[in-house]
Order: structure tokens, then C-alpha cells, then sequence
């Protein structure tokens, strides 16, 4: 029987390779370049991301570029810091998690989304791709040592 590589805290390199991949994202979401951004994914079919929105659910690159439009059309400026992160691998894969602020200007209002973000990627040759990328928002109305919203 084949041995499965354990998940385990990523060693300096990888987590340094894998942590630069994800803020160059961002920093290509604040100057609004999908195709940047697009640069880091890989090409497959079934790549994913799952945006805050409850309709941001995409499957493949054309469906990821048509919510990231969606987002760039409606903010002005935006600027991100990142906090808390972790990051695992195992074998070619990596896991970050993360705690990310995302500032945002629009035409009327400065809006900060406190994000939690999970991104897996995968090494392919030498570069490190998103195979998924996940944020989202803490539930509303929860509190803070409760399970549930109530």
C-alpha cells in the first residue's frame, strides 16, 4: 500500500513561496489585474474559488474572472493587511490559513472585511498555483465564545 504524505507545518521555504503567491494575488486585487491573478491559478478545469458573497461560487478560470470583474467594478481603491496565518504541506500540496483585513473605498463609503481566508495550492514544477481559494466573512450575530449565530 502506497504511503500518504502526512500534513505537517510547511517548512521556511515553502511557506515563505507559498504566503508570496497568495499576497501577490492581493496585491493584483487592489490594482484590479485579473490576469495577474489569473496567473496564479492553475489552468485546470475544476479550479475554485468561494468569495464572501453568497452567489461567489465559481468553478474554472472564466467564471473566477467574471466575479473578480464583478468585484473591480465596484470599489474605487483597495489596500489589505494580513494577520494570524498558518501554513501546512504535504508532499507538492500547501494549505494557508489565514486572517486577512481588506480595505475597500467606494463611491461613498471606506468598507474593512474582516476575512478568513484558506488557500490550497499546488507545486507544479517550480511554481506554486491555487487549485482553491476560499474567504469569507465571520457569521454575523455571533458571539464571541458561542458555536452559533443567534
Amino acid at each position: 500500500m502506497k504511503e500518504v504524505a502526512k500534513i505537517m507545518r510547511a517548512d521556511a521555504k515553502t511557506e515563505a513561496a507559498v504566503m508570496n503567491v497568495v499576497q501577490q494575488c492581493f496585491k493584483a486585487f487592489t490594482k484590479k489585474d485579473i490576469d495577474s491573478i489569473l496567473a496564479f491559478f492553475t489552468p485546470d478545469p475544476d479550479v475554485i474559488l468561494i468569495g464572501t458573497g453568497v452567489d461567489e461560487k465559481c468553478v474554472g478560470l472564466d467564471e473566477v474572472r467574471n466575479i473578480l470583474g464583478r468585484s473591480f467594478a465596484q470599489f474605487e481603491e483597495a489596500s489589505f493587511e494580513f494577520g494570524w496565518h498558518s501554513v501546512s504541506a504535504a508532499g507538492p500540496v500547501a494549505m494557508v490559513a489565514a486572517d486577512v483585513n481588506l480595505y475597500v473605498k467606494t463611491n461613498d463609503q471606506q468598507i474593512t472585511e474582516k476575512m478568513r481566508l484558506t488557500v490550497v495550492l499546488e507545486q507544479r514544477g517550480d511554481r506554486w498555483l491555487i487549485i482553491q481559494w476560499h474567504d469569507s466573512l465571520p457569521a454575523a450575530g455571533q458571539k464571541e465564545g458561542q458555536a452559533f449565530a443567534t
